[in-house]
């Protein structure tokens, strides 16, 4: 391998000081701060090919910061010349693997920064560090049109911890054009991030051309309307919507991420999500047909058919796609595949029988294992969410996990690579301020302080089951999603805290230091006009238990700048200041905002809080709530404040597949004689309301008594809202239990999967 050094040549200039703070994202491994800065200005040369894409890259790059249109030439007049040397900088060395060559680990993009006083230095270790390299220079380099730029003089040593650092961006619920897309992958190459998942295909849009099908883009790339607002609002409008990529586009698209370092897994979706396709092509399913692209978001029962002549169908449209994407990996989907049409279809269980299946479980791996054995002839792997290890997992097939951690974990333990994606984490479209301020997303509640407390490698593997672990990617689903700019509101700057920890520097104890460099990134997104999210001045809040009600904590990037009121008014300049949590003992609104000079920096928070004699007890669940919807943890049902039905983020707790089964301890004897609790039901998300909701009360936390049984009628009839009136009971623990739905019924969204139960404030008076 050749290893290549660019260099810049600058004129010398002997600056005072040394910068002490280095803003850098995500944080290099090694940084060594010198004396004295190098300036930067009209005059510096850049040493290279000037057909070399990084130096245009780089002279395109320091033009748009500085106004600077840099010289490209390998040979300079300046005294301090540099050019292309297959040789190592003085006092830097690599490893030395078996057969003499240099080395460092599996993982690409080891590279150098040596800034001094007359020059600055980029040595590689492979084709990919120079590029990093300059990506760490850049920002170092302030927008800023001045005569001459100061840098401090330094040295970095720095290379990933993780081979897969990805974002995923979802372009069948909405459409973006090529051109966004580049710029998609330019936000990637900005926080060396490596991989673009590309999700082509789906229920709703079929966006990739296919020309031995062109009906694929004919049909499936246009449906006669969509979903507007929430999925439980159930409305639509009539407007024709779509689009796709011809082959052309994505061979350009492709090059462009190539020239970026980036590689682009492309998702072509089976043996579920296929309406898109089976609308094009009904002779694919189980039923025939006919078929119409969906208008709505959520799991659809139409699935591609496992017969000869489907799979036949997709080894075409895979070797066409594999032509057009160089990447090691296919991606597969396989996930959320309903067996309804599969379980009454003649086809597919004669293939059960033929192939001694015992199920449509099996028969779905059956399904990915014969596309992996295609795909593993074209050269290629799979990959695909962690459904596919249902039934039995393809022999070479990577798993992306997204359910939690857990199929990751037992994939990495059958010896299977794998890339994490948790819903608790990973999902960018999931609320990530404030959901009362928010736009309307999908649900959940991730931050940016969660996003950065994320470790790809569970503690539940050994060291030697966590090499199987490739790292990790964001995923950017868009059924909520509709322009460029919501894009990059839900992008940025999350995908900050992710790259530093795919990169392996992140330290969530530090967690502080890393928000302080990130806010000086936004003068760099303002200056790029990228709609980014502000949440981070927002003022966050927890709630903790106090005597004879809850104690109301808040938070911000510098809490003395928070101002509140507690009686419904907007909060001011001179309100409150913030000083300690807010003793909260009866109903009323918290309103706050952060201040900064004088002026709100964020928007305002507005909580109400309703207390009752169960605020701030103690409570305890049987069963814990979902990663994805367990941030309040129990005692989210006893917090005194209500969620919203539309944004079910942290004031709700999610059970997926279990009871929620709570005991509330009033801490003495109470006269009672009313329980309210809320359900929620989004069929569209897998949330149904309890099949029932038992209410039970005891004075010493063992005998108790039942007060009733709610059954699915009444829930359902009541909305999932539940008022209980009893005669008066004097009483010290209350047993709430709502029962599961269970598995998804056919014909519901979600058939044949576990239901989630979404539980929300249990109130006693």
């Amino acid at each position: 391998m050749k290893y290549k050094i660019l260099t810049l040549l600058l004129l010398f200039s002997v600056i005072s000081s040394a910068q002490q703070t280095l803003n850098l994202i995500p944080k290099p491994n090694s940084v060594e701060l010198k004396k004295g800065h190098f300036v930067l200005n009209k005059e510096t040369v850049i040493v290279a090919d000037e057909n070399s894409f990084e130096a245009k890259y780089l002279q395109n790059e320091i033009n748009n910061r500085t106004g600077f249109l840099l010289k490209i030439s390998l040979n300079s007049n300046s005294k301090s010349k540099i050019g292309f040397f297959d040789m190592l900088m003085p006092g830097v060395t690599f490893e030395i693997d078996s057969l003499g060559n240099r080395s460092i680990n599996r993982n690409k993009g080891k590279y150098f920064l040596r800034i001094e006083k007359s020059e600055i230095t980029i040595a590689q270790c492979d084709d990919i560090g120079n590029f990093y390299g300059i990506q760490t220079l850049l920002q170092l380099i302030p927008f800023e049109k001045k005569n001459e730029i100061r840098i401090p003089c330094l040295d970095i040593d720095d290379q990933p911890k993780f081979q897969w650092r990805g974002m995923h961006l979802d372009v069948s619920r909405h459409f973006f054009p090529k051109d966004f897309i580049k710029k998609y992958i330019d936000y990637l190459a900005m926080y060396k991030m490596n991989t673009f998942h590309w999700h082509l295909t789906d229920d709703q849009g079929w966006r990739i051309e296919i020309k031995k099908y062109p009906k694929l883009t004919e049909v499936g790339a246009w449906r006669n309307g969509s979903m507007i607002g929430h999925y439980t609002d159930q409305t639509f409008n009539d407007i024709r919507y779509g689009g796709f990529y011809t082959q052309e586009e994505i061979k350009e698209i492709v090059a462009y991420a190539k020239e970026r370092h980036i590689t682009i897994v492309p998702e072509i979706e089976m043996p579920g999500h296929a309406l898109a396709a089976l609308a094009s092509y009904p002779e694919f399913s189980c039923t025939g047909g006919p078929f119409e692209v969906g208008k709505t978001w959520g799991v659809l029962e139409d699935v591609f058919c496992p017969k000869d002549e489907t799979f036949a169908f997709l080894e075409n449209i895979l070797t066409e796609v594999i032509a057009l994407f160089p990447s090691e990996y296919i991606h597969i989907g396989g996930d959320e595949c309903p067996k309804v049409r599969w379980k009454s279809c003649s086809h597919c269980q004669k293939r059960i029988k033929e192939e001694h299946l015992k199920d449509e479980h099996e028969l779905q791996s059956y399904f990915i294992q014969r596309i992996e054995k295609f795909v593993n002839s074209k050269g290629r792997k799979i990959i695909g969410w962690d459904e596919i290890l249902e039934g039995g997992l393809a022999p070479n097939a990577a798993v992306m996990s997204w359910r939690g951690t857990e199929g990751g974990i037992a994939a990495a333990k059958q010896k299977h690579f794998v890339v994490m994606s948790p819903g608790s984490h990973c999902y960018f479209d999931h609320y990530q301020g404030e959901p009362k301020n928010e736009p309307i997303a999908f649900g959940g509640y991730t931050n940016l302080e969660k996003v950065y407390s994320f470790n790809p490698i569970p503690k539940e593997l050994s060291v030697d089951e966590s090499k199987y672990i490739l790292g990790a990617q964001a995923n950017l689903w868009t059924e909520y999603i509709n322009t460029p700019e919501h894009v990059e509101y839900m992008l940025f700057p999350r995908i900050a805290a992710l790259s530093e920890v795919v990169w392996g520097t992140s330290n969530p104890k530090e967690y502080k230091e890393f928000e302080k460099r990130l806010i000086s990134h936004f003068e760099m997104y303002y200056k790029k006009g990228i709609n980014y999210s502000k949440a981070i001045f927002e003022v966050t809040s927890k709630v903790q238990p106090a005597e004879n009600g809850v104690a109301f904590e808040l938070k911000s990037v510098n809490p003395n700048g928070i101002k509140f009121t507690t009686d419904g008014s907007e909060p001011i300049a001179n309100s409150i200041s913030y000083e300690k949590p807010i003793l909260v003992t009866s109903n009323q609104t918290i309103k706050a905002a952060y201040f900064e000079n004088g002026k709100a920096k964020s928007a305002t928070i507005e909580q109400p809080f309703f207390i009752t004699k169960s605020t701030g007890k103690k409570i305890e669940l049987v069963h814990q709530p979902h990663e994805n919807y367990g941030i309040g943890g129990p005692f989210t049902l006893v917090d005194g404040m209500k969620g919203n039905t539309s944004k079910f983020g942290r004031d709700w707790l999610g059970f997926w597949g279990k009871d929620m089964n709570a005991t509330i301890d009033l801490g003495k004897t109470e006269m009672i004689s009313k329980i309210s609790i809320n359900t929620l039901l989004s069929e569209g998300s897998w949330i149904y309301y309890p099949k029932s909701i038992g209410i039970l009360v005891s004075k010493d936390g063992e005998n108790y008594i039942p007060i009733t049984i709610i059954s699915s009628k009444e829930i359902d009839e009541n909305k999932g809202k539940i008022v209980v009136k009893f005669d008066k009971q004097n009483v010290q623990f209350i047993k709430v239990i709502a029962e599961n739905n269970g598995i998804i019924a056919d014909g519901k969204p979600g058939a044949g999967s576990n239901s989630w139960l979404f539980v929300d404030e249990i109130s006693v008076e």
